[in-house]
């Protein structure tokens, strides 16, 4: 392994590998603190951050952060490298790289063209020694669509998942959640619900209260129900509705294993879905979530810092092609992101991340009730979010996950965004919204449709 160093002043810090050198670079957190793996000091950041500067992108294929041998995340990193697709960067640093991507010359065509010829490593690198105004600028650049039965990622659109979660799986507690956030515009996305209970007859159960609801209205969205991975296969073979199949990844081969996972796991339910051929417009089947800390939580980071941990598990999502990402960006708490600072760092680094690899990225902007943090530190990270492209965000009642335990945003923090930035959901749940006299021409919410889908709700619910 290579040794790096740099000079500040008369004092000389030397970072004994290039898994270190991304520590030490990383602006302070609390998980990194946790891990032992954080900076000194702020000038030993600035020296690290300095000296990432000057790494060769080459460098980052010829020295990886954990063994190629025995983890299958940097098997799959380093096999699935794209070289075509990196050589109009190949020659850059990580300095150069930043330059190339702030540049107003380098449109959307080109980081879309190189993105297979990023590596985690890379794009990890190059968030480290960038402002938050730098990420946001890039991001809003970078351009990623999926499609499904409706068409996400579009300029100018910002979409949301519905989240109507229920501690005890109420069909009519979650029918009336879900019409409420209709209500507001939201769901495009997916409607995606959280089953209090891991099993078959929980999914299908649920599943089938959405795709009612769904026929019932000639809703151009997609539904999930986040059960584990194996239970998608289950319910699938079942016969039951699936629409996406969703499962938490991170970004080393022992972090996915304690989630019960590896990436032929992943391949097997990637195939089934997409054999159902549920989609009208398009083929993207898969629903993932990530976070900062997911390895380190689990002892399977190998001493890599939680937000290269973070872009390495993109990898995983990327081999998949899916129809959404996200950060779950405050979830895990506050020994990993300590207060709305962090969480807010955390959040435009990911969206970056995520977006220069070519994904279609969305973020959770959430925290748990022990965390340094309220919904002004979430009011404000939407509106950073949204100014820097994001795909999507969460839309939960009250902002407050009765089921999950933490705070997230609402159905009316979405429409707040979009009334406020300019943004439009996706063009065919706008179409929609605007048929059944839920919104105008304009996309302003039009109020007296309320009364009579919500006894829809309750009718639905009693099913």
């Amino acid at each position: 392994m290579t040794s790096y160093q740099h000079s500040i002043r008369q004092r000389q810090y030397q970072f004994d590998s290039l898994k270190t050198l991304l520590a030490k670079a990383t602006p302070e957190r609390s998980g990194d603190a946790l891990a032992g793996l954080i900076a000194a000091s702020a000038e030993e950041r600035v020296a690290a951050q300095w000296c990432l500067a000057d790494v060769p992108l080459t460098t980052f294929l010829n020295e990886v952060v954990i063994p190629y041998e025995t983890d299958e995340v940097t098997r799959l990193i380093i096999d699935s490298h794209d070289q075509a697709a990196f050589a109009p960067i190949r020659h850059l640093t990580v300095g150069g790289l930043r330059e190339w991507l702030l540049d107003y010359r380098t449109d959307s065509q080109q980081l879309a063209a190189v993105a297979a010829g990023i590596t985690p490593e890379m794009a990890a690198a190059v968030s480290k020694i960038m402002r938050n105004q730098d990420l946001i600028a890039v991001a809003k650049k970078c351009q990623v669509i999926t499609r499904f039965r409706n068409t996400l990622g579009l300029a100018g659109r910002f979409s949301s998942r519905l989240q109507p979660n229920h501690p005890t799986d109420d069909p009519q507690g979650i029918a009336a959640a879900i019409f409420d956030g209709l209500l507001y515009g939201c769901g495009d996305a997916v409607i995606g619900i959280n089953p209090a209970t891991d099993s078959p007859q929980a999914m299908t159960s649920l599943l089938h209260l959405i795709d009612e609801l769904r026929q019932r209205y000639a809703m151009p969205v997609q539904s999930c129900v986040l059960a584990h991975v194996t239970t998608a296969l289950q319910v699938i073979e079942l016969g039951a509705p699936v629409d996406l199949v969703f499962q938490s990844i991170a970004g080393t081969e022992a972090a996915n294993r304690s989630f019960g996972i590896d990436l032929a796991l992943l391949h097997e339910a990637n195939q089934a879905a997409r054999g159902l051929q549920r989609g009208t417009i398009g083929n993207n089947v898969m629903y993932f979530e990530t976070g900062q800390g997911s390895a380190l939580s689990a002892n399977a980071h190998h001493g890599v810092d939680q937000q290269t941990c973070e872009a390495r598990a993109y990898a995983v999502a990327r081999a998949f092609e899916p129809l959404l990402l996200n950060t779950v960006v405050g979830f895990i708490g506050p020994e990993y992101l300590y207060d709305g600072k962090q969480i807010t760092r955390a959040a435009l680094e990911d969206h970056f991340c995520g977006k220069l690899l070519g994904l279609p990225m969305g973020c959770d902007a959430c925290y748990t009730n022990h965390a340094e943090a309220d919904q002004n530190d979430i009011d404000n990270l939407l509106v950073l979010l949204a100014s820097a492209g994001c795909t999507y965000v969460m839309g939960v009642p009250g902002a407050d996950d009765i089921m999950l335990n933490y705070q997230s945003s609402s159905y009316h923090d979405i429409r707040f965004v979009q009334t406020t930035l300019g943004l439009r959901p996706a063009p065919e749940f706008e179409a929609w919204l605007q048929q059944l006299g839920i919104s105008d021409q304009a996309g302003r919410l039009i109020a007296n449709e309320r009364h009579r889908l919500l006894q829809s709700a309750a009718q639905l619910g009693a099913l």
